[in-house]
């Protein structure tokens, strides 16, 4: 599958000093899922004029290393449309003709964390194909549970009130839904199950027993009175891999493998034994 690289990405990437220190691990990832990592025309363009020419020799070097776009795809009428509503300088225009390659399929998806492409893309109706760094290490971790390295695999169970709510993880619940943190406050007592990443956040289960007083009357088709249990998996619209599906692969493909260790077997039993009355 092809990669196309925004041209932050590779700046940070190719940069002496280290900026973000996911773009290493996004670089494994890339090489481990085998994606060809493309640049465009307009990278090397923004690239070689934007630095000295020392650098930007020292950089023409290494873009050598990436699969470089030979022709650019003309822009697609509903691309233009959207640009000529929300671009105005120059480098918007540039992050659309990158936007254009995903619209018009001559690459697979796109790499960026500029939010205005990602704005562009949700109105194309591409959004499921332009990630950000750790929406697209969520997409390959849950696609490739055997690969991942499980010694920063950690699964634990906490109180709400001990979750960091600022966590990035978050963001995209605090764009969708206004209320989120209050809601979020309102639970500190109670318990949920994350996993991390070098303390980073990657996937959060939160379990709600439901007795059959609740009240289903606006749900069709209507739920008969009984026990239940609520899983709730904390996953914003824009990435569907969050939550029970990735923390019980992850965990079960470490089982079947014979890798798991008693810490890993203990985090899927918490969460199976919510389960197995149901």
């Amino acid at each position: 599958m092809k990669a196309l690289l925004d041209t932050n990405i590779i700046i940070h990437r190719e940069a002496s000093r280290v900026v973000n220190r996911d773009i290493g691990t996004l670089f494994k990832w890339l090489d481990k899922g085998k994606y060809i990592k493309c640049i465009h025309p307009v990278t090397v363009e923004e690239i070689e004029k934007n630095i000295n020419k020392d650098v930007a020799n020292t950089f023409s070097v290494k873009l050598d290393s990436y699969e470089k776009i030979k022709t650019v795809a003309p822009i697609n009428d509903n691309v233009k449309t959207i640009s000529n509503s929300i671009d105005i300088t120059i480098n918007d225009k540039n992050d659309t003709i990158l936007l254009n390659e995903v619209f018009c399929n001559r690459v697979d998806l796109l790499i960026t964390e500029d939010k205005n492409i990602h704005k562009k893309a949700e109105l194309l109706g591409i959004g499921d194909r332009v990630f950000t760094i750790d929406s697209f290490l969520e997409k390959v971790v849950s696609e490739n549970p055997a690969l991942v390295d499980y010694k920063v695999l950690s699964v634990t169970k906490k109180y709400f009130g001990q979750v960091n709510l600022q966590d990035h993880f978050f963001d995209g619940f605090r764009e969708d839904y206004v209320d989120f943190d209050k809601w979020f406050n309102k639970k500190s007592d109670e318990t949920a199950y994350v996993s991390y990443n070098k303390d980073k956040i990657l996937s959060f289960l939160y379990l709600k027993i439901e007795g059959d007083e609740e009240n289903y009357a606006d749900i069709t088709p209507a739920f008969s009175k009984k026990k239940r249990l609520k899983v709730g998996t904390n996953e914003p619209p824009r990435s569907k891999l969050r939550g029970i599906s990735w923390l019980v692969a992850t965990l079960q493909a470490k089982q079947a493998s014979g890798n798991i260790t008693r810490r890993d077997s203990k985090s899927l039993a918490m969460v199976c034994d919510w389960v197995k009355d149901f």
